[in-house]
């Protein structure tokens, strides 16, 4: 059995945290909060042996309210994550997600023991990736599936170190077998199903006996022609082993759970108390649904109780012919496995036992459980899943002239199902993403609506909450509750009277437009405009967005070619966010008609908005083809360079601007973008002369003053940029980073105290709650020796960021400077000055836009009627004091950030350096007796 590598380790670790890194942000949601949040088995103050009496939620197992899973393993690992980070969600997840990579690891050794090596990576790269774990890794109770695969795999391995070199027995092995199926057992119920895949691999892959050879050797021994082979003997020894330690388990954890079955409503599993046949026939039909979530992971879902899954009640259902697909491919799976003796049959019957021992406990089959469908009990039998699908690109990529389409197609499901992985990962970062992302799936599940609902109603968002509210009065009509919901949701917008009349008019005049039909009336365009113009108007009322693209729709249906129809509908569906829509809607009108510059340019700012600037910057490009002088396609693919951050865009971006100031001489924008380029390239007299150009056509233009300043501050030029941000604040009085910026050069290098103060005063008035601000503050009143105030000033500001260490830190120094001048008996107040700096936190360089309303981008589209508006990167930020992480928004369409060039990043350990020098001076005034 050959071993794995480093290398193959690395790249399994790998591709996990490059899955799952995104876990790490996501909280503790649905059945995290009962094993988490409210379990105090994981308190430190709950002695240890509370873990081995109560069950896997805190509950006493005599209890009858008791969930009767037996997990004191698992909870252990989650008392152990509580010791050290008490309930940080992100430490649990990245324990799950180890555990993750570490079960893939030894899923790729036993795939060794009956897989070639590049099938048996194929099947460990596919495990790593499938969608279907996401619940078991990135929900933190899926930890117990995580835990239990450890062992069980361990176990396995230790089995199949059971026959010596000379075919005996080796006990040491098997006894370390029984050890790890216990610890299996003990952090999940299903891990004791490895017994029955160890005896599978005994019997059909290391003796290598096939159901006919058994048959007939039971047979001959019953008929006395022969007594059993030696190696039959050794085999049943074994397995007896095997089968009476798992008879002990099972009876010890029957006499655990006190011989009670735990106790489930109708609401869980609805099946489980229907009559004779449903019952059997809607659990039989539930085994191709799981197989369903195999083999196309793309509707997950953390909840599938009530009716999301409707009874088979009758035989002339035709999901039964789902189930009888299963069944006959499943036999014929069997069959082939179990008839022959090459390795092919070998390969699926250890694919075949682990997909289906693993899952019989949670079948409904034997017994009830709570749940109709749980996508975490798949983690095991997804392992033979993978087996089988890693098989069947063996046998195919073994044919010659498919090898290339099968690692085509290998390497199109990885990726898929890795992207698919670490998406679905967001939708547990909190219950509204998770709940929010089941209703995607689970549309019939009407306490999911209003769930839904009342977590939106909670944040006041009144009006998203009322289509979850109505949607679960159309799933379940009968639910006088959801009605209230929507009733009081009406009021609480207090214009029920117009939602309703709206919700009518709709009805009634709306007719659904069916798909594909074709209208018998040919239309002329003239009269087909009033479909455009009607859409345009109702559409600037963001409510009726719908009602206008059912609009569009009607005018398209009528008249396939209508080119005007596609482009406005693409600016409608640009809007409503639905990306895909827009680009596929400017892609048919751009079938009509080639040579539209403006067509290209509107396709590039979908571009933008899919986050596909390369792209975009082509589209941008076709424009500026067929129109080199199109204004709106010159300046924001220029911005669109310089946002790169590549600096061999910059000759060309600044080309194109130069450019667009030509065709817009009085536009103040294409001067700014043009200093800000020049800044970026570090030519500082370039960029001051552009700016005050800019300032020049347009008085008061923020983001230019400011950049001016920054810059001058930034060339050691600060009673240069004293006036330009007095100007800046002259405009606009309560830009906040100006204001720190004037306050720091204030303190700083003019020594002016109390002009400081009137900044960072004003900065509080305008927000109480500013860090910056109020910790400079602090500084001032240290600057005036009034100690006593800067106590209280600094505990405020504690108060407000209790996890900022500096602020501490600074607390702490004054306090015991006060202590030490009341023991000399020093007054704690005084005139005299002291040289100190404002704390500089992150010192980064940000990009501040425009303010919105200044007309940084005006843009006109095909139809003439509505601007596609982008705003250029603007004020940047470098100053003392100030928060620099926080984001501003550009404009409603445009939001990014501008990468760093490396005069910026050497400009940023600069003012680092010259930071912590500052706070070093800070420490020892403060510190000084």
């Amino acid at each position: 059995m050959a071993v794995v590598s480093w290398k193959e380790i690395l790249l399994l670790t790998g591709l996990v945290v490059g899955c799952y890194w995104n876990s790490l942000s996501c909280g503790f949601v649905f059945d995290d909060v009962s094993a988490i949040l409210d379990n105090k088995d994981l308190r430190p103050s709950t002695p240890v042996r509370n873990l081995f009496l109560n069950d896997f939620w805190g509950t006493p197992m005599a209890e009858e309210r008791s969930h009767k899973s037996y997990r004191p393993l698992t909870v252990l690992t989650f008392r152990l994550n509580y010791l050290f980070s008490e309930l940080s969600a992100a430490s649990y997840h990245l324990l799950n997600v180890v555990l993750h990579a570490v079960v893939c690891v030894l899923f790729l050794r036993v795939c060794r023991s009956f897989l070639d090596k590049t099938s048996s990576l194929v099947a460990a790269l596919l495990f790593a990736v499938h969608p279907i774990h996401t619940e078991a890794v990135t929900g933190v109770v899926g930890r117990a599936e995580l835990l239990s695969s450890i062992f069980l795999l361990a176990a396995f391995l230790a089995y199949t170190k059971s026959t010596g070199a000379d075919q005996s027995i080796v006990w040491a092995p098997i006894a370390l077998t029984v050890v790890l199926v216990a610890a299996a057992t003990l952090c999940k119920e299903q891990g004791i199903t490895v017994v029955g895949i160890c005896c599978v691999h005994e019997v059909f892959v290391a003796q290598g006996f096939t159901l006919p050879m058994l048959l007939d050797t039971l047979r001959q021994v019953l008929q006395g022609k022969d007594g059993f082979p030696y190696a039959v003997l050794q085999t049943l020894l074994k397995l007896i082993v095997l089968v009476i330690s798992t008879l002990l388990l099972v009876i010890i954890r029957v006499q655990v759970i006190q011989s009670q079955l735990p106790v489930f409503t109708r609401f869980d599993n609805p099946a489980a108390v229907s009559p004779t046949p449903s019952r059997q026939l809607t659990f039989n039909y539930l085994l191709p649904v799981n197989a369903w979530l195999l083999l196309n992971p793309s509707e997950l879902c953390c909840d599938w109780t009530m009716g999301t899954i409707p009874l088979v009640e009758s035989l002339l259902d035709l999901r039964n012919l789902a189930t009888l697909v299963f069944y006959t491919f499943l036999g014929l799976l069997a069959y082939h496995s179990l008839r022959y003796r090459h390795s092919s049959a070998k390969t699926v019957i250890m694919a075949l036992s682990l997909i289906v021992l693993p899952f019989v406990p949670a079948s409904n089959l034997f017994f009830p459980v709570g749940f109709v469908v749980a996508e975490r009990v798949l983690y095991v039998p997804s392992m033979g899943f993978c087996v089988l699908v890693a098989h069947g690109f063996k046998i195919v990529s073994h044919k010659g002239h498919l090898k290339k389409i099968s690692w085509l197609m290998i390497g199109v499901l990885l990726t898929t199902h890795a992207v698919k992985t670490f998406n679905r990962n967001w939708d547990w970062e909190s219950e509204y993403t998770l709940f929010t992302s089941a209703l995607k799936v689970n549309k019939n599940n009407a306490k999911l609506w209003n769930n839904v609902g009342h977590a939106l109603e909670n944040q006041s968002n009144y009006a998203k909450a009322l289509q979850y509210f109505l949607q679960a009065t159309r799933v379940q009509p009968d639910d006088i509750g959801a009605h209230m919901n929507v009733g009081r949701t009406y009021k609480n917008l207090n214009k029920s009277k117009e939602a309703e009349d709206a919700y009518l008019v709709a009805k009634s005049l709306m007719p659904q437009v069916i798909p594909g039909k074709k209208y018998a009336t040919r239309v002329a365009p003239n009269h087909l405009n009033v479909y455009i113009n009607l859409a345009n108007l109702i559409r600037a009322n963001d409510s009726r967005l719908e009602e206008a693209d059912q609009l569009y729709r009607q005018a398209i249906s009528m008249r396939p070619d209508f080119k005007q129809a596609y482009i406005s509908r693409g600016e409608l569906l640009l809007k409503m966010n639905k990306l895909t829509e827009a680009r596929d809607a400017y892609l048919r009108a751009l079938e009509l008609d080639r040579t539209n510059a403006d067509l290209w340019y509107n396709l590039a700012i979908v571009n933008i908005e899919m986050k596909d600037p390369s792209e975009a910057l082509k589209n941008f490009n076709h424009a500026l083809e067929l129109n080199p002088r199109h204004k709106l396609a010159l300046f924001n693919s220029a911005l669109l360079m310089q946002e790169s951050g590549e600096p061999k865009f910059w000759p060309e971006a600044n080309r194109r601007f130069l450019t667009y100031v030509e065709e817009e001489p009085d536009d103040a924008n294409g001067y700014f973008n043009l200093g800000m380029l020049a800044m970026d390239a570090n030519e500082n007299a370039a960029a001051e002369r552009w700016m005050r150009k800019a300032i020049g056509l347009q008085a008061g233009f923020r983001s230019a003053l400011f950049n001016l300043a920054l810059l001058y501050s930034q060339s050691k030029r600060e009673m240069d940029a004293l006036p330009v941000l007095d100007e800046l604040l002259r405009h606009y009085p309560e830009h906040i980073k100006g204001l720190i910026l004037k306050g720091d050069i204030l303190m700083n290098h003019k020594k002016d105290t109390r002009g400081a103060k009137v900044c960072f005063e004003r900065i509080l008035r305008m927000d109480p709650t500013n860090v910056q601000g109020k910790h400079n503050l602090c500084v001032v009143y240290f600057e005036e020796r009034d100690l006593p105030r800067a106590e209280r000033c600094l505990e405020e500001t504690l108060a407000l960021a209790p996890n900022e260490e500096y602020v501490r830190r600074h607390l702490s120094i004054v306090r015991s400077k006060m202590a030490a001048m009341s023991a000399a008996g020093q007054p704690l107040t005084s005139t005299e000055g002291a040289t100190m700096s404002a704390k500089e936190e992150k010192p980064q360089r940000a990009k501040e836009s425009a303010e919105e309303g200044e007309e940084e981008g005006r843009g006109t589209d095909a139809v003439g009627d509505e601007n596609n508006v982008r705003k250029s990167s603007a004020e940047s930020l470098q100053d003392v004091g100030v928060d620099q992480s926080e984001s501003v928004d550009s404009s409603t369409s445009d939001k990014r950030t501008k990468g760093k060039s490396t005069k910026e990043i050497k400009d940023i350990e600069e003012k680092r350096a010259a930071a912590l020098k500052r706070l070093e001076e800070i420490e020892r005034i403060l510190s000084a007796d």
